[in-house]
C-alpha cells in the first residue's frame, strides 16, 4: 500500500478523531502532534506488512449559521 487517507474531524469533547477510509483504524488525541503521532502508531499495530508509506490527513470542519 502506498498511501492511507484518513478523515480528521473535531470531536464534541474537544481534540480531534481521525478514521482511516477503506481501513477500520479509528483513533483520537487532543492536539494535532498528538493526533499523527496516534495514527502513526495505530497504522502500526493494524499493518503487519505493507504498511503504507505516506499519511494523508484530510481535514473536515463542519460549520453551522442561521440563514
Amino acid at each position: 500500500m502506498e498511501e492511507i487517507i484518513f478523515i480528521v474531524e473535531e470531536s464534541d469533547e474537544g481534540g480531534f478523531i481521525a478514521k482511516g477510509l477503506g481501513v477500520s483504524i479509528y483513533t483520537e488525541a487532543e492536539t494535532m502532534d498528538a493526533l499523527k503521532v496516534a495514527v502513526k502508531e495505530a497504522i502500526y499495530c493494524h499493518f503487519e506488512d505493507n504498511r503504507p508509506k505516506l499519511v494523508r490527513l484530510h481535514m473536515v470542519k463542519e460549520e453551522v449559521f442561521a440563514a
